[in-house]
Formats: structure tokens, C-alpha cells, sequence
């Protein structure tokens, strides 16, 4: 059962590449023209973008090419709002927030549920499983949250331009509340599109940990 659209993998191929593309050039302007934050932004987002393709080839982790777009576009459209359309377009930080955390979420949910598909004597009840992954989600928010606080500190004291910074008490309250968004959407929806990963995930990984120990 699914809520939304899988784009087909030659579908998924032309996003992601569209999307690392872009990524290559914000890089490439940061070099040219001595931009630090381009340079880490960019470069750390275009690196991320491998990881779904990187854990299928080395780990035979299942990623389908929603998940894979998924993954993408979290990094993609917070690097193009650190390049510019975080200043200009005002809700461009919300959408960043709640999709990021929809991904945190959506790793959550799916290592809860091959835990529990490992094991017949473990069983998560849909209610629990709600409940941790807000729980996780926000937790990851505040941490998030503390680590920019620190990087302003480091900023302040040392002069260095970091690629990520604070704006204030009511800009971290809206983005724990985003978070929460991202959280809800995966907590209510997860069961359609990510139980079939799990699964896969269960039998590849799971259960070639339970032979080698028999």
C-alpha cells in the first residue's frame, strides 16, 4: 500500500542527478569565488547524495528510488537555502526543517519496525511506535539546535564564518515546531511507504546476523 507516487528508477536517476549537479556547481562558485560556506555546504550535501547508492552497492542496503530521492532532496534544498533562499524566501527554512526531520524520522521508524519484524517474541504496538518516533525526532531537533548554538559561540570568538548559525529564541521555537511536523507526517503515514523497507532491510541485514550466530 502506498499514499504517494514512486517515480520509476530512470525517473529517480534524472532527479538525483539534476540535484547533484546543482550541488557540483554551488561547490565549484565556492571555490571560485572563496565562498566558505558554499564550499561546506555544498560539499557536504553532494557527498550525502552518494550515501543511498554507496549502501546499496557495499551494505545490499535496500534503497528504492523514492527513498532515494527522499534522501536527496532533504540536503539539496538546505544547501540551495544556505546558498540564498533562506534570506529571501521566508518560509523556505520550514519546508528545510520538516523535510530533514521527516528523513530523521523516516530512519527511525524503519529501524523500530525491522527490530520488530526480526523477532517474534518483540512486538511494538502502532501507538509506541508513533510516540518514539516524535520522541526521536525531537530529540535530534534540540541537539541540532544546541549544536548551532555552539558553532555561534565558536563564530563570535574566533572570527570564522561557519555554514550554520542561529536567529534567535522564536527561530529555534518555530523550528523544533516544523521538526514536530516532519515527525507527525512520518509517524501517521510510514506504514504505507516504509514497511516494505524494513522488511527488505530485516531479511538483508537482520537475518544474515542470525545464521552467522547459528
Amino acid at each position: 500500500m502506498t499514499l504517494l507516487p514512486r517515480p520509476s528508477v530512470r525517473n529517480q536517476k534524472r532527479l538525483t542527478r539534476t540535484m547533484q549537479a546543482t550541488l557540483a556547481g554551488i561547490l565549484v562558485y565556492g571555490i571560485v569565488a572563496g565562498a566558505p560556506k558554499a564550499i561546506s555546504n555544498g560539499g557536504i550535501a553532494l557527498l550525502i547524495t552518494f550515501v543511498p547508492a554507496a549502501l546499496e552497492r557495499n551494505y545490499e542496503v535496500p534503497i528504492d528510488p523514492w527513498l532515494g530521492v527522499w534522501i536527496t532532496s532533504a540536503v539539496f534544498f538546505h544547501t540551495l537555502g544556505s546558498a540564498a533562499l533562506y534570506t529571501r524566501i521566508e518560509w523556505w527554512d520550514h519546508l528545510t526543517h520538516s523535510l530533514s526531520a521527516s528523513l530523521v524520522a523516516g530512519v527511525g521508524y524503519t529501524a523500530l519496525r525491522a527490530v520488530d519484524l526480526h523477532s517474534d517474541r518483540i512486538r511494538i504496538p502502532d501507538r509506541f511506535a508513533f510516540v518514539f518516533i516524535v520522541v526521536v525526532v525531537l530529540a535530534f531537533g534540540v541537539v541540532w539546535e544546541l549544536f548551532e548554538f555552539a558553532l555561534d559561540i565558536i563564530a563570535a570568538r574566533t572570527g570564522v564564518t561557519m555554514p550554520l548559525a542561529q536567529h534567535g529564541l522564536d527561530d529555534t521555537v518555530l523550528d523544533l515546531t516544523y521538526n514536530s511536523l516532519g515527525a507527525l507526517l512520518v509517524a501517521i503515514f510510514g506504514q504505507a511507504h516504509l514497511s516494505g523497507v524494513a522488511e527488505r532491510i530485516r531479511e538483508e541485514r537482520l537475518g544474515r546476523s542470525g545464521d552467522s550466530g547459528e
